[in-house]
């Protein structure tokens, strides 16, 4: 069919289940193409079966469409063919980089993953070279030259290679919607990286001295009530809450020996709530919603595990988050209480996160099957539990000793 497009009428096609046009009347040879599926799409024709694709309606408007379209019909009178064609010149309508992630990328990727936040800081962060560039004129070599970049100034392998994993989902989809014919990434080969790499878990000393340093921490913070509860009774002030009447004096050793009994992630102890504590089954709940992999996994509790959760239970309101932050909303970080913990435990070289791998090196010396292992940590593959293989008692040294 011919009629003037509008913005209105643009807006009203229809989708009928099979693909059709609508040619323009202002500019003959622009055509708006619908698919069975709804999808619309800018098209210019300058000879017969001569046609080539502009844009997505929506992403390019319908002025731009016919500017690129006049283009292409006036440079196909002069020579025959339009210059896109002829010389690769890229239509105007393909969106940058950075309108590509605010308008199409991201809108996507918060409904369909977690951790949106991060991943913006980092292309936000990483990629300001490139980023308001359009998508067809950024190159493999662009994307090796940020790299190279990154690792002058300090960043190790594994980090750029995470770094450019956020930018591969973006021109992945860029690609699936139809605005690039291929990845730049395609030909820039991930950095080799060591994939088990040194895994750090607490000696005996370090264990030994983080419980100690966290009792000493109890005892600090229970003395400093008890010396504020003598100065308010000698003014006739009611008396704070009793830090000794209490199985924890904050949350912070609870988190500490939960952490360390269960190799939860910080993020997942963090969305904790009471209804994915049983005390009577023995067992902790991590919800998928608030799982990194998405899949909902039970964690057993040991017997200092349980104690702690009881005990944390009978001085909390045993309702919403079990380590509430603000406005009973999900506790964000622990930081300062948790360097100011290790300096007094002398232990250094020791993250939040590696308490989940003290966990997992305890089963694996132990003697803990790999894959239960895996279950517990919630690794999606196990490839990433693998990396504690190394640890467990005389697996290889039984193994070569078959060949006596």
């Amino acid at each position: 069919m011919r009629e003037k497009l509008t913005a209105r009428r643009l807006n009203s096609l229809e989708v009928t289940g099979k693909e059709y046009e609508v040619h323009d009347t202002t500019v003959p040879g622009l055509f708006v193409r619908v698919t069975a599926a709804g999808a619309k799409s800018y098209v210019v024709t300058w000879a017969r079966a001569r046609k080539k694709t502009l844009g997505r309606v929506g992403i390019l408007t319908l002025e731009q469409a016919r500017e690129e379209a006049l283009q292409y019909l006036n440079e196909a009178r002069k020579h025959g063919e339009p210059l896109a064609v002829t010389q690769g010149r890229r239509g105007a309508g393909t969106p940058t980089l950075r309108s590509f992630i605010d308008d199409h990328y991201m809108p996507w990727f918060k409904a369909h993953h977690k951790g949106h936040e991060k991943t913006l800081h980092t292309l936000n962060t990483s990629f300001d070279p490139i980023m308001y560039r359009r998508l067809d004129e950024i190159t493999g070599r662009d994307l090796e030259q940020i790299r190279t970049a990154w690792l002058n100034g300090g960043n190790k392998p594994a980090t750029a290679n995470r770094k450019m994993g956020s930018i591969s989902g973006v021109f992945s989809r860029a690609v699936e919607w139809a605005y690039l014919p291929a990845s730049p990434l395609e030909k820039v080969k991930q950095l080799k990286v060591d994939s088990i790499g040194r895994i750090r878990y607490l000696s005996k000393d370090e264990a030994k001295a983080l419980r100690d340093a966290l009792d000493a921490r109890e005892e600090r913070i229970r003395a400093e009530r008890d010396s504020a509860n003598e100065w308010r009774a000698k003014r006739g002030r009611e008396a704070l809450p009793d830090l000794r009447a209490l199985a924890f004096a904050d949350h912070l050793k609870p988190m500490v020996l939960l952490s360390l009994n269960t190799g939860m992630r910080r993020g997942e102890l963090f969305n904790l709530r009471w209804h994915h504590a049983n005390l009577q089954t023995k067992t902790l709940t991590v919800a998928g919603e608030g799982a990194k992999t998405s899949e909902t996994r039970h964690i057993p509790l040991n017997a200092e595990a349980l104690a702690t959760l009881q005990g944390w239970y009978d001085q909390a309101s045993g309702t919403g988050y079990i380590f509430p932050g603000e406005d009973d909303k999900p506790m964000t970080d622990v930081k300062t209480a948790w360097l100011e913990l290790l300096k007094n435990a002398g232990i250094v070289g020791f993250r939040w996160h590696d308490m989940r791998h003290d966990f997992a090196s305890r089963l694996v010396m132990a003697g803990v099957p790999l894959n239960t292992v895996r279950d517990l940590l919630g690794h999606a593959d196990i490839k990433m539990t693998l990396r504690y293989a190394h640890l467990a008692p005389d697996s290889k040294a039984t193994a070569v000793e078959r060949l006596i």
